[in-house]
């Protein structure tokens, strides 16, 4: 009797759980958008007083942002590109460098100076 009336009451909380977790939608992107624009018409329509110049310097804040998360990824993929160049360069300037130093006192002497 007991192991029946446990049964019972798993599948209920199973069920109910199941129930919960398809009645709970996540947030979405465009939530936030929904919101603000609601909220603003809201104190509009309500004469509340609405700080313009706040709402744009936080969306303004949250674009920036956005960017530079994004703009950080773009770099994380080019950046060895970008310094295999730089690598190179040094490399260049440091052979050339090296061999005006072995040529100083020949006629084949470097013209310009490090």
């Amino acid at each position: 009797m007991k192991s029946f009336k446990f049964k019972v009451i798993f599948y209920i909380c199973l069920f109910t759980f199941a129930i919960f977790l398809g009645l709970v939608k996540p947030a979405k992107a465009d939530d936030y958008t929904k919101a603000v624009i609601g909220h603003v018409v809201t104190q509009k329509v309500t004469g509340g007083n609405i700080d313009s110049s706040k709402l744009m310097e936080q969306e303004l804040e949250k674009l920036a942002h956005k960017y530079a998360i994004d703009m950080i990824s773009v770099l994380q993929v080019y950046l060895p590109a970008v310094l295999d160049g730089i690598a190179a360069d040094l490399r260049m300037k440091a052979d050339e460098k090296y061999k005006c130093e072995l040529l100083k006192d020949t006629a084949n002497a470097c013209n310009w100076s490090y």
